[in-house]
Order: structure tokens, then sequence, then C-alpha cells
């Protein structure tokens, strides 16, 4: 067994020794969490392996995909371009995307594709594999698809067409694909090793993502899979049109495609960073990603109750998960921490009332698509911490 690498904060003594434990799973691979307190980081480790054949170790720069832990970047990048007035948060979407104006969504706006009220949670219309990775196709697809259901009416989370509901604005508002510009106006300010389109360079150290096996979580994650047998059904074309959503995480051609809903690669202490700043209210030292008015936006409630996709409570604010009602969804501390977990075990996350940016990250993915059971026990354990020690 490969012992724990990094930093703690002697006052997280405690948190340490459960990320130790969690090795201790016969099928637990790699994992890292860093967790930071203010201004100052109390814990940055990593343990375990990052191939399948369970030989090569996991290290401080290590790669891993964190596939929804992506979607608060993109709505950032967004939210930046309202900021900078280049678009209204209410105007239509179909100012800056033309050909977005087609079957029903002619008065879809920019804060209901933020907030998962825009009914285009899925594309209808089979894809074929290939499409994936098609920008043109997507857009496209996305231009033609009707709403689920009237806009603003409800909710519904969007897994994977987010990428190009936000995307294609973005690339046509600031003239960059969208892992560019987040690599220019997000990652590179804030030092994040992260990355939506890995370079060649960096490949080699992206590690190898599997599965458990025989895992099938709580009752909540069994129905979701359930309502997915529906092949016709929102959650199944949610999560598995194209069908290539499903089987391309360690492809290099998923790995270096621009999909800002899912495929952001990074580790525990780039979402971490991410997370601190948005804890200060979207600025830290001299880097500013958004005003505090648009930070406070972003942490209201724009969407609550049943989700069409998901088949459980969830609230939203824009772009991001708040703090939910039951503990499957929780962040696990206080109510009004927001950001985002990742399918399959990631999650980053800022609690502004305790001044925490948390991210944590594993390449054993488990069957959970919201807060997965080991990262929501490493944060109730970071906040009991926190709250012996204030």
């Amino acid at each position: 067994m490969t012992q724990v690498q990094g930093y703690f904060d002697p006052r997280f003594e405690s948190v340490r020794e459960l990320f130790a434990q969690q090795k201790s799973d016969p099928q637990a691979r790699g994992a890292a969490l860093c967790v930071t307190v203010g201004d100052d980081t109390v814990l940055d480790l990593w343990q375990g392996v990052t191939d399948k054949d369970n030989s090569k170790v996991w290290e401080q720069d290590t790669l891993v995909n964190v596939f929804s832990c992506t979607k608060p970047l993109g709505a950032v990048a967004l939210l930046q371009q309202v900021q900078a007035g280049r678009i209204g948060l209410d105007a239509p979407l179909a100012e800056v995307w033309p050909e977005f104006a087609q079957a029903g969504k002619q008065h879809v706006t920019l804060r209901q594709i933020l907030s998962h009220r825009s009914g285009l949670s899925a594309i209808s219309a089979p894809l074929a594999p290939e499409a994936l990775f098609d920008w043109q196709a997507m857009t496209a697809a996305l231009a033609a698809q009707q709403p689920w259901w009237t806009p603003d009416a409800s909710h519904g989370y969007a897994p994977l067409t987010y990428a190009w509901l936000l995307g294609e604005p973005l690339r046509r508002l600031s003239g960059q694909m969208p892992g560019d510009y987040l690599r220019e106006h997000v990652c590179q300010p804030l030092g994040m090793d992260f990355h939506v389109g890995v370079v060649d360079a960096d490949l080699s150290r992206i590690a190898h993502v599997s599965r458990l096996r025989n895992q099938y979580g709580d009752q909540y994650a069994r129905d979701l899979f359930a309502a997915m047998g529906d092949a016709d059904g929102l959650s199944w074309k949610a999560f598995a049109n194209p069908s290539s959503l499903q089987t391309s995480t360690n492809k290099r051609e998923w790995q270096q495609a621009q999909i800002l809903a899912a495929n952001g690669t990074g580790n525990a202490r780039s979402l971490a960073r991410f997370w601190q700043v948005m804890a200060h209210d979207g600025r830290l030292g001299d880097t500013q990603l958004l005003d505090a008015e648009l930070v406070a936006l972003m942490r209201r409630e724009h969407s609550a109750g049943l989700d069409r996709t998901l088949h459980c409570p969830t609230r939203f604010g824009l772009g991001v998960m708040l703090e939910q009602e039951w503990q499957g969804g929780s962040f696990g501390m206080g109510p009004n921490a927001f950001g985002h977990p990742g399918a399959g075990g990631a999650l980053g996350f800022a609690d502004p009332d305790a001044q925490v940016g948390f991210g944590y990250v594993t390449n054993a993915m488990g069957p959970y698509v919201l807060t997965d059971p080991r990262a929501g026990e490493l944060s109730r354990a970071v906040y009991r911490c926190l709250r012996e020690h204030r």
C-alpha cells in the first residue's frame, strides 16, 4: 500500500487519518484531497496509483478527469461576459446565437441555461458516437432541439448539453474556444493546474479512471439508474446520448476535447484554489474572477424541488449546486456552501461562512452522481476540526 503524501496542518490530523483509511478499501486506487481555510492551505494530500495495472504511483502533479466539477468554471466564464456587458442574464440567448431561436427557444435566457431551467437537459434525436467530439454537430443538434418542458416552468440537470449551451455563446462572445478561454482567464490567473483540453505534453500525467465493481450505491442511486432504463426518456438521453459519453473517459480524444460540462482535467489542489477564491466573493489578493455581486447571484437559489433529470430534489444557483436538504446531496458543511460534484467521486465547493475551499478527486469511480460518500466523509471531518479548533 502506498503511503499518504503531502502536507497537513496538525489541527486536521484526523482528516489525514480518515483519508489514509479510505485507501484500505480493496478497490481503492488513487485520490487527492486539498482544503484551504481563509488564505491558508491546511491539507494537501495524495495517495495510491494512477494506472490500470496499479503500478504507477500517484504524484504531486497527477491529473484526473473531474467530470461535472468543470461546470462552475464554465459558469464563471459566462458571468465574466455578463460583467463585461457583452450579454445580459435575461436577454435571449439567440441574440448571440441566432440559430438557437428555433423550436420554441427564442426566449430562452442565459439565466435559465445556468440554472438548468431551459428544458434542454438532453438531445432527443439519437446522435452518432463521434458527434461528442464534433463541435458543429453538437451545437446544431442543440439549436434544433425542442425543449423537453416549457422553459422556466421547472428544472432538470443538464449533465452534458451544458457544455455547448454555455460553450457556444462563450465562443461567439470571446472569439475563443471554451478551454482556451478558461486557461487564459480563469486557470492561469489563479495558478490552477486545470485543463479543458489537455495538451500533448501533459497527457502522461493523467490518471486512468476505472469504475468500482459491484457497487450500486444507496437507494437513490439505484432509483436513478432504474429511471435510466427508458432509452427514450430524459434521464437516459441526458447521460448516454451520444453513447460515447459512457465509454470515452480514458481516450485521448476525450482528454483533449473542450467539453465544458464534463471533461475538465485537474487535481484537488486546483479545485480547492478555485473554491478558495469563490469563498472570498470572487477575489483573493490581486486576482479577481468576478464582482462580489455576481458571486452573490451565483449563490442565490434559482431552482429548487424535484429535478426532472435526476429524479430527486435539487437546488441550483447559477452554474453551481447549493447545499441540498438531504444528505445524499450535501457538501457536509454549512447551509451556505455551494459548488459541484463530479460523477463518480470528485467534489469541489466553497463554504463562505467557514472560508473553506475544498477539492477531492479520485480515479476509482463510484456509482454516485451527487456527493460521493468518500468525499462527504472527508468534508464532514474537516468541519468537525474547524468547530473543535475555532
